[in-house]
């Protein structure tokens, strides 16, 4: 079964140009919206007709290398099946399609503005992707880890959050397995559970309490995980498999906040100042 996949909204590489060896493409069925050119095609392989994504590096920071050799040796249910790949430049990968939609797709369609009855879910699945245990290299670093300058807190008018986040910065970080990117656009539910857990670009060995925070950052656009309750129900799953650290998952959520405070309309930066300031500057450390 195709899922359904918006029409084209931007200009693309031709994907039939691409020197495919294992699957022959027959159609381009639509363009998700992501980071990279990502298209999700009617092919055949082996004489046999099938569904899936081909993925090209658009940008700079794309990392398909690091991506497929994850998930060449992830054992994990629900995550992609590369079934072909640039072994020299890893400029494309091609992986299965898994059927599923996305969260925010099936609470729009249900006039939902809360995803309450799947957070629980949803942080369970983070927990035990967070379980698992091989020798995969360092996750890549990202600027959202770090501490911004503080020009850019004196530019948004919250240098507060930077003595804050400055003198509670962790002493320690939890290492283990992280997706990296583990948000709902990249996960796809069916019948009320997950189905698929998409885009590994940024997983490998890093900061657990980080990857829980990426996690519950609301998105601009987004309709649901702006409430407490929500975000608690996440927590509740997760630590139903494995423990974490709410203080530190709270800390990075401020931090990445920080940077996302301007990413959306004036609703959405009133939202994300409140947030901040009801969180850590107002002394209220009981959220999560």
């Amino acid at each position: 079964m195709k899922n359904q996949e918006p029409e084209k909204w931007r200009d693309t590489i031709d994907p039939y140009s691409l020197p495919l060896k294992k699957v022959k493409i027959e159609e381009v069925l639509g363009y998700p919206h992501a980071a990279n050119q990502v298209f999700c095609v009617k092919g055949v392989q082996e004489g046999t007709e099938g569904y899936y994504y081909l993925k090209y590096a658009h940008h700079a920071d794309a990392n398909l290398k690091n991506e497929t050799e994850i998930l060449r040796q992830l054992h994990f249910p629900c995550t992609p099946e590369v079934v072909e790949y640039d072994a020299e430049e890893y400029r494309y990968e091609v992986t299965r399609q898994i059927d599923g939609r996305r969260l925010s797709v099936i609470l729009e369609e249900a006039g939902l503005e809360s995803g309450l009855d799947y957070m629980y879910e949803y942080g369970q699945a983070l927990a035990r992707l967070h379980c698992t245990v091989s020798s995969f290299p360092e996750a890549p670093h990202r600027r959202f880890h770090d501490i911004p300058e503080l020009s850019h807190f004196e530019k948004i008018g919250m240098e507060d959050a930077y003595e804050w986040l400055t003198v509670n910065q962790p002493a320690q970080i939890h290492t283990c397995f992280v997706h990296g990117d583990f948000h709902y656009a990249n996960l796809l539910w069916k019948d009320g559970h997950i189905s698929g857990i998409l885009d590994f670009e940024l997983a490998g060995m890093g900061n657990r309490e980080f990857d829980i925070a990426w996690a519950l950052i609301l998105r601009p656009g987004q309709k649901f995980m702006r409430t407490e309750k929500e975000l608690r129900e996440f927590i509740a799953g997760y630590m139903d498999v494995c423990s974490c650290d709410p203080a530190l998952v709270r800390y990075y959520m401020v931090l990445i906040y920080t940077r996302f405070l301007k990413l959306g309309d004036e609703k959405y930066e009133r939202f994300v100042r409140e947030w901040i300031r009801g969180c850590c500057l107002c002394g209220q450390n009981e959220r999560l």
